[in-house]
């Protein structure tokens, strides 16, 4: 069942700008978000954007939320957004903001100095993943505080809900942040090429126990696998996962040339493959959850 968030005022056209995918029962511990998954790309965005529909989409985390949507069947919720990373981005502050793209004062409160600023990848992007500028000018900082408080805090405020209500009900939850990587991040080494980055902040996120057992399955299956590097998550992984009171969080960054064509986003024959892996891998690991949590995870 697909639950699009209600009483959300649609001022952009996503109808709806996220939703979530419950299963019949929660039955797994588990809760299921693609933030950078969102394909619809409102007209007035598309018009005042410099780039063209295929530039801008550099950025998203193409089919992601197809990858994963058999997590449903098995008994968890999926988040995910409609809204594209490259017109608001919820895996950074609900503020960090880059002063150079916008006509006005910034917030006080504001975040203008991260590393993800000055990379122009903020909260409301200046670039797209690849470097180039999506606006041709500055854009009014009213229009960023207008996604943040429309878009971006009704999205958390919905994510937060859905982990409270897990925890709840199993006495523990776990977040798993699903994103996609471009295979050129990687580096020319093909030796050190990942198929799979875990991100867990080192270590301070999610209870070892638990990423080593995706570890195993990942693994067990073909698949290279290496840990926070280059991604040890983001501000979602960071700031959901607390593992001291049974709150984990887990970021999973697949490979985009494990499953389509990078430079046109079409699917390839290995995205089916990808989708019976991934089902095997999350069903495994869900399957020794009571081992793994709350005992052993909250030992940790």
């Amino acid at each position: 069942m697909t639950s699009p968030i209600p009483d959300l005022p649609d001022a952009y056209g996503f109808a709806p700008a996220f939703a979530v995918d419950e299963p019949a029962a929660h039955t797994l511990p588990l809760v299921f978000n693609t933030g950078h998954s969102g394909a619809v790309y409102p007209k007035a965005f598309l018009e005042a954007a410099r780039l063209d529909a295929l530039s801008l989409r550099r950025s998203e985390d193409a089919h992601v939320e197809r990858l994963f949507a058999s997590v449903v069947e098995l008994g968890a919720p999926l988040m995910r957004a409609n809204f594209p990373r490259a017109f608001l981005d919820v895996n950074r502050e609900p503020f960090e903001l880059d002063p150079r793209m916008f006509d006005g004062r910034l917030p006080p409160f504001a975040n203008t100095r991260s590393m993800r600023v000055a990379g122009g990848l903020g909260t409301v992007p200046r670039v797209v993943a690849d470097g180039q500028e999506i606006y041709p000018g500055r854009i009014a900082v009213e229009e960023a505080v207008a996604r943040i408080e429309g878009l971006y805090k009704p999205y958390h405020r919905v994510l937060r809900g859905l982990i409270q209500r897990t925890a709840r009900q199993f006495g523990h939850a776990v977040l798993i942040d699903c994103h996609s990587m471009p295979s050129a991040s990687l580096g020319r080494d093909q030796e050190m090429k990942a198929d799979i980055v875990l991100g867990d902040r080192f270590g301070t996120a999610c209870a070892p126990a638990l990423v080593d057992r995706f570890e195993v399955e990942l693994q067990g299956r073909g698949l290279r696998v290496v840990r926070n590097k280059p991604y040890a998550g983001g501000f979602i992984t960071e700031h959901y996962g607390e593992p001291n009171i049974g709150r984990h969080a887990l970021q999973i960054e697949i490979n985009r040339a494990l499953y389509m064509n990078e430079l046109s986003l079409a699917v390839t024959p290995g995205f089916f493959t990808l989708i019976d892996l991934l089902r095997e891998v999350i069903a495994a690991v869900a399957g020794d959850l009571g081992e793994l949590a709350p005992r052993r995870m909250a030992a940790e």
